[in-house]
């Protein structure tokens, strides 16, 4: 009998509805051309305002360096499993145009954050910068997936005006960017990511159909149930259980997306937003671990919140009270000890962040036996050192997963002699089989020390 297989691009199909699938033996051929068919990943992770870097840096370098307070997320902790041994942290890089002319290193340095290029200084429509490295990926892999890339974030806003001392909020609000004057706009809604993802997309399905879907609320799960039946008669033991469990974390994250809807149904009342947004980062972050299990994308930037954003973390206690002050406030220290304190919990929150996306993919398995993260680089950074030095030199960088298996993470590299963030871009494309790339930004070369 002929072993059953699916393309990569099969799709469950329903009632408005076209609902990609995870990664499946039978998606593969033959073993032969499992390694060469299993995609490559990336995710520029931005947190804002810089890090205490006394509290970041690791005292050791090489394998066995001591995780610091702020990094300790990624180690393990009670039923969460380590993903140190995943992760690269480096020490010394320099982004050196994100320098501003004058004041605005917020907007500058977000600006430069992954197209390592030096923003034209404007607050009108004159915007120059440069291609961002997730769009050189997106570029690259064009065609493979249904969406090129995804560009997701917590906080909105205009992409006009002054938003950091005569710098277009375009450099502030967005760290995408498909030329150097074509800022890409985040998505800040989960729901519109999930309706983009996984509802209404198929484009053989009628705009009513869509719509009697919605109005009736039903599970995009239920609309493609006669599909995903037929399916699973025909799929391994393996895959079946691949499916089943894809099929129950699809319908957990719109369950809990859902319940985080604002109420339309008073009049007079204006929908508002989240009110917390630790499940609303959850939530992005699941989608983020969706569209790479679905291979529905391969490029995605994420931006925690917006350049310079002031953001009260109240959910985070310093010495038993809750923070207080903003946090672009709190950055500008001076030497404080309770706001260096409130920075280094803020700081050990958001790699925290970090460390769950990245054991969200190292969880998922591809149809070859090994996991997303596996075959991804996950870049994690700020737009600059410290918020009180404003520096653009020694900035806090991790890298997570092994690029398939180009990557040698679980260690500390230091870099004496400053060397540009754009090596590190070169070696991670090149690392995640881009090798047309030979040139970022103000690169000069490749970054040594990480490379299997």
């Amino acid at each position: 009998m002929s072993r059953f297989t699916l393309s990569r691009r099969t799709l469950l199909r329903g009632l408005g509805t076209a609902l990609a699938l995870p990664s499946l033996e039978a998606m593969l051929p033959s073993v032969a051309f499992a390694q060469t068919m299993t995609p490559r990943r990336f995710v520029a992770f931005y947190v804002p305002c810089g890090i205490r870097m006394n509290k970041w840096t690791p005292a050791t370098t090489g394998a066995n360096y001591t995780l610091t307070s702020i990094l300790s997320p990624l180690g393990a902790s009670g039923s969460l499993a380590s993903v140190k041994e995943d992760t690269l942290v480096l020490t010394g890089l320099a982004n050196r145009p994100a320098r501003p002319d004058g004041p605005g290193d917020h907007a500058s340095g977000t600006g430069a954050f992954i197209t390592n290029a030096h923003p034209f200084k404007t607050n009108g429509a004159n915007i120059k910068n440069g291609i961002s490295f997730d769009q050189v990926l997106a570029n690259a892999w064009r065609g493979k997936t249904r969406f090129a890339s995804l560009e997701l974030g917590i906080d909105g806003g205009a992409a006009s005006g002054d938003c950091d001392s005569g710098y277009s909020c375009a450099y502030a609000r967005n760290i995408a960017w498909a030329s150097d004057t074509q800022p890409l706009a985040k998505e800040t809604n989960p729901q519109s990511v999930f309706d983009r993802m996984f509802a209404g997309v198929d484009p053989n399905q009628t705009a009513q159909a869509v719509a009697k879907r919605k109005l009736y609320r039903q599970s995009v799960l239920d609309a493609v149930k006669e599909d995903s039946t037929s399916l699973q008669q025909r799929l391994g033991a393996t895959d079946k259980r691949k499916l089943d469990e894809y099929m129950t974390g699809v319908r957990d994250l719109e369950v809990r997306i859902a319940s985080e809807q604002p109420s339309s149904c008073s009049p007079g009342v204006r929908p508002g937003g989240w009110t917390d947004i630790r499940d609303k980062a959850d939530q992005m972050l699941d989608l983020i671990a969706f569209a790479f299990q679905c291979d529905l994308t391969r490029s995605v930037t994420y931006m925690q919140q917006n350049a310079g954003s002031n953001y009260v973390y109240r959910f985070l206690n310093v010495g038993g009270s809750p923070i207080s002050e903003g946090h672009h406030s709190l950055s500008h220290h001076g030497g404080n000890v309770e706001k260096n304190d409130a920075l280094e919990a803020i700081g050990r929150w958001e790699v925290e962040q970090f460390a769950k996306l990245a054991r969200k993919l190292k969880g998922i398995r591809e149809a070859d036996g090994s996991t997303v993260l596996d075959n991804s680089a996950l870049f994690f950074s700020s737009e600059i050192e410290d918020g009180d030095s404003h520096s653009h030199f020694n900035m806090p960088i991790l890298v997570a997963g092994k690029a398939g298996g180009a990557l040698r993470p679980g260690q500390h590299q230091r870099y004496a002699d400053q060397p540009s963030v754009g090596n590190l871009f070169v070696t991670l494309a090149q690392a995640l089989g881009v090798s047309s790339v030979t040139q970022f930004g103000d690169s000069t070369g490749t970054l040594p020390g990480i490379t299997m």
